[in-house]
């Protein structure tokens, strides 16, 4: 029998977190610990305001089919994920959360991480950016001197975006990626893109509303820089939508339903010839090791909430520069203290 503890986690931000979205000083996340023949396993799913599942759905939502999920038996991780998931049809983040543990677990049981268990390599790992979000001009530029990195994510969907990324140019000649949230209009977004080509952007992400599929097929004709579907891209079926929309896909863990189905999505999206990037939704390093796990099959990572924020929920992902560095613990590859009490 599985035993569950779960806590909610509530970290400021180092800097008040903006998109074109709205702002936030806090991350407030839903961490969960799964206890299996003495063996634990963590997992998280940060509340994310726009998607409208606050940690107290999480939690009443775990409450609410208790007799079912004691019931759960535990042998692979993508069995678990199918029982819990016709349990909690209408919660990706709760599966998430649950799905994560249970990946942590088994690597722990088996002894080994879970890029082990999967038999990928470190040799090629993708760095991670490092997000800039929404500001002034001049606390934007702070906030990139403030630290030096290989690559930045710059948020934008302002009226002065252009003159954003010019002015941070003459800052750092690192690569920008720029993230719209779906703030642009399309022939704004083309506008935009031109003027960004010979700025140093690498990949524009989820430039139109997340249903905007026809501005979506123009500006796949027509951008002269690859784009990254994000809101457009959540659930597995989302995939091949994208397909002749965008170049490559954005995952999140938490918006998908966990580890198992973000496996399957990088598998589709490798059969239709797309770039599979995996983004955080400023998890603590205990949602951020499992975007760690997967690296080796990624082209891109947004992996940056430990960074973003003050204090952390578990030890085991450092950063170097951009690089992602593990620690040595099976499973997810991190330190957790064990939950006091429910």
């Amino acid at each position: 029998m599985i035993q569950t503890k779960y806590k909610i986690s509530n970290l400021p931000f180092k800097h008040t977190f903006t998109i074109s979205k709205g702002s936030k000083t806090h991350q407030k996340s839903f961490l969960v610990e799964l206890e299996f023949m003495g063996v634990k396993g963590y997992g998280e799913a940060p509340a994310i305001s726009y998607y409208n599942i606050p940690v107290e759905k999480m939690i009443e939502d775990l409450k609410s089919k208790k007799i079912f999920f004691d019931k759960a038996s535990f042998n692979t991780p993508e069995r678990f994920w199918h029982y819990l998931y016709h349990i909690y049809p209408g919660n990706n983040f709760l599966l998430c959360a649950l799905d994560m543990a249970g990946w942590d677990l088994y690597g722990k049981i088996q002894g080994k991480q879970l890029y082990q268990l999967w038999n990928l390599t470190l040799d090629h790992n993708p760095l991670t950016d490092i997000t800039i979000g929404i500001d002034t001009i001049e606390n934007m530029i702070a906030k990139l001197k403030e630290t030096p990195w290989p690559i930045y994510k710059i948020k934008l969907g302002t009226e002065n975006d252009v003159e954003i990324i010019r002015a941070l140019r003459q800052h750092t000649d690192a690569p920008f990626r720029i993230d719209a949230n779906a703030a642009w209009k399309a022939e704004e977004a083309l506008e935009k893109i031109i003027a960004f080509k010979d700025l140093n952007v690498e990949f524009i992400e989820q430039p139109l509303a997340k249903d905007d599929w026809e501005g979506m097929k123009v500006l796949f004709d027509k951008s002269p820089l690859p784009l990254i579907a994000d809101e457009s891209c959540v659930l597995e079926t989302d995939v091949m939508k994208c397909r002749k929309h965008f170049h490559g896909i954005n995952i999140k863990l938490t918006k998908c339903g966990g580890i198992t189905p973000a496996m399957r999505m990088i598998k589709m999206a490798r059969s239709l010839q797309m770039k599979v990037m995996m983004g955080s939704m400023n998890e603590s390093s205990i949602g951020t090791a499992a975007i760690a796990q997967m690296l080796p099959l990624l082209d891109y990572v947004d992996m940056d909430g430990p960074l973003l924020l003050e204090g952390d929920n578990a030890e085991g992902v450092t950063f170097d520069f951009g690089k992602v560095n593990y620690l040595s613990e099976p499973g997810l590859g991190i330190k957790v203290k064990p939950f006091e009490s429910e």
